[in-house]
């Protein structure tokens, strides 16, 4: 049985959340703070942790940065709207996602659904993707449409390469920038968007509506296609 932490100093939030998931079959574990969610993680291994940023004793920034000190487990933030700046730099840390409060059942089951694919997803098999005409062989390093080539630059493919090994997780501009191009450029979000724009013009059958690179408005992209089988 599939094991997930949830970790909320509001009871009612809290419990209603492990009422749906043991609904849906997994397994849950509760915690009222950061202290105590690092307890269990160390002690029981979850597959996904649902954590909230504002608490007592330790808060969902500190619990995350030291959680990603040992432990990949995929973390979904809760947050309020006011929480912006925070929901960022938890994203920044390691987190997986974010849901801001309040959220509906539906959207946070999917969300789950998504980064448990992507922790089971197997590295022995490199992925493959198809859109229309366009198909991206990631351990091929090739690109065509329509059969043709589609050539990338360097920094494209170091891009495209982010996203891919980074499904369904959303990446922030920080965390993009310095990934692909250093630390220097931590703060130049129009460097990011140009070469994303470019990358879409390449790769996506109508880059004015892309399917493969989502923005998630002022914190940064997603990769939101699923590999061929």
């Amino acid at each position: 049985m599939t094991t997930i932490l949830v970790v909320d100093d509001e009871v009612q939030i809290r419990e209603a959340v492990e009422r749906s998931l043991s609904a849906r079959g997994y397994e849950v574990l509760g915690a009222p703070d950061g202290a105590e969610a690092l307890d269990l993680a160390a002690s029981r291994s979850p597959a996904l942790v649902i954590m909230d940023l504002n608490m007592p004793v330790m808060d969902g920034l500190e619990t995350t940065r030291r959680m990603r000190t040992w432990s990949s487990v995929p973390i979904i933030i809760l947050s309020v709207r006011e929480d912006e700046e925070d929901k960022i730099a938890a994203l920044d840390l390691g987190a997986d996602d974010y849901l801001t409060k309040p959220f509906g059942t539906g959207e946070l089951l999917a969300r789950v659904r998504a980064l448990l694919r992507r922790g089971e997803a197997s590295e022995d098999h490199p992925a493959r993707y198809r859109m229309e005409a366009v198909t991206i062989d990631v351990a091929a390093h090739r690109v065509t449409r329509e059969g043709v080539d589609v050539h990338l630059t360097k920094t494209e493919w170091l891009l495209l390469e982010a996203f891919v090994t980074h499904a369904g997780k959303l990446l922030t501009h920080r965390w993009l920038l310095q990934h692909v191009w250093g630390d220097t450029y931590g703060e130049d979000v129009e460097v990011l968007r140009v070469f994303v724009s470019q990358l879409r013009r390449k790769i996506e059958p109508d880059p004015r509506r892309p399917k493969a690179i989502v923005t998630e408005p002022g914190i940064g992209y997603r990769w939101s296609l699923r590999p061929q089988e």
